[in-house]
């Protein structure tokens, strides 16, 4: 009596886990593939600080970043000491720019802000650059 119907989902699984694989139209995961390499580098969010309450509808981001740099260019030549910062506000990326600083939009509350340090080509290095999180609140 169910077997149409279980028929059905087992094939749109099947289409569906072919669609994601290689050369199936999706883009593979960003840690996809083996081969990633290591950065030295080490970043940390400067501003806001931990505990921090800030007023008005925008809070300004400043990030720290020693042993690498930000470049202006996305390019799939990976150099582990170059790439670019990427922020997640309530861990949704927010941001990706080629700069250490920006001002975020932000409502009334509490939040978690942390950044990554990503390769040129955006996709993050192994193991991945994150900055230790830092909780400040909107008021």
């Amino acid at each position: 009596m169910h077997r149409p119907r279980i028929l059905t989902a087992i094939v749109l699984a099947a289409m569906l886990a072919a669609a994601c694989g290689p050369g199936g139209g999706a883009s593979p995961s960003p840690t996809a593939g083996a081969g990633r390499p290591s950065s030295p580098a080490v970043i940390a969010v400067v501003e806001p600080t931990q505990g921090q309450v800030v007023t008005g509808d925008t809070v300004h981001v400043v990030v720290s970043l020693q042993n690498a740099k930000v470049v202006d260019t996305t390019s799939t030549h990976i150099v582990p000491t170059e790439g670019h910062v990427h922020l997640y506000l309530d861990n949704a990326l927010v941001y990706m720019q080629y700069s250490l600083q920006q001002d975020l939009p932000v409502k009334p509350g509490t939040y978690t802000l942390r950044a990554e340090f990503v390769a040129a080509d955006h996709a993050p290095f192994d193991p991945r650059v994150f900055s230790p999180q830092v909780i400040f609140t909107v008021k």
